[in-house]
């Protein structure tokens, strides 16, 4: 019997052919959206998923307002009188005074940012978030907005507080908006760097500690509740690279009559600086303990 024929190869056979290069520029350009999907909506929900967990809370909210209406009505009667002092340059304590509670109320709710982490830590749901296809980066960035938020929030309530005691802001909505921006600015350095320390750390005493010694300093070494005109010449220096003071000379800057508009630029773009640092930071704090667990 004679040999079947050999069969040509059918077309399945073949290799498959490579993608185009028309195919190929397309899905680069879906990359690009891909990537920001992956971070920003992840960030957004988990942003979501604290801000309920702050609503449930109101007692929160009054209790972080209690310190400043203390800063606001008893600081602002005690050192009225400060406005006398030559060099002074202000018309009212009050008016004065109620930009620095603002920025020094975002330094100090923001700098327990680590305490959530802590928590989140010890009930296992950041370990859970681990096993998730969630950016890492989101995780981090969702504790680090809801604390912007929170901060948004307090300083308006803060600002209509002194306003109903009889404060002025000539620089009307426009230094209000920046007023807000730079506490905002501002409590993102210290709630990243708390929850990079949080992450390092992992003790709740450290950050306490840590919070303890630096309120103090930044207060009193920043024009919160003086001008730095009047302030010893070192502690003038020193005040110069507080970032408290950064936000406090936009601040001012843009409530003034005659606002100085390079000013504020200058401090709240030394601000958007140092708080990407810190973000990334924390972001890379994060990813250590990932590498640890």
């Amino acid at each position: 019997m004679s040999r079947p024929a050999s069969r040509p190869p059918t077309p399945a056979a073949t290799p498959t052919a490579t993608a185009t290069p028309a195919a190929t520029a397309g899905s680069a350009r879906r990359r690009p959206g891909e990537h920001a999907s992956e971070l920003v909506v992840p960030s957004w929900w988990l942003t979501v998923r604290r801000l309920k967990a702050f609503v449930q809370q109101p007692a929160y909210l009054v209790i972080t307002l209690i310190q400043p209406v203390i800063w606001l009505y008893l600081f602002g009667s005690l050192f009225r009188r400060v406005v006398e002092l030559p060099g002074f340059g202000a018309g009212s304590y009050l008016d004065y005074l109620a930009p620095g509670v603002v920025v020094m109320s975002a330094v100090s709710t923001t700098m327990w940012a680590g305490m959530n982490v802590l928590e989140e830590i010890d009930r296992g749901t950041l370990n859970r978030f681990l096993i998730t296809p969630i950016s890492r980066s989101a995780i981090m960035n969702g504790n680090v907005v809801e604390q912007a938020l929170s901060v948004t929030i307090q300083s308006l309530l803060i600002v209509l507080l002194a306003w109903a005691g009889g404060a002025h802001y000539p620089g009307g909505v426009p230094g209000l908006a920046v007023l807000v921006v730079a506490s905002v600015l501002l409590g993102t350095v210290f709630s990243a760097m708390s929850n990079a320390v949080g992450m390092l750390v992992r003790q709740r005493e450290t950050i306490i500690g840590l919070n303890v010694m630096l309120l103090l300093p930044l207060t009193f070494l920043s024009p919160a509740f003086m001008v730095r005109g009047l302030m010893p010449d070192w502690m003038q220096t020193v005040s110069s690279y507080n970032p408290v003071t950064w936000a406090l000379d936009a601040s001012r800057a843009a409530l003034s009559e005659h606002p100085d508009w390079h000013l504020v630029w200058t401090r709240c773009g030394g601000l958007l600086a140092l708080a990407t640092l810190m973000v990334w930071l924390s972001v890379r704090t994060f990813r250590a303990y990932q590498k640890s667990v």
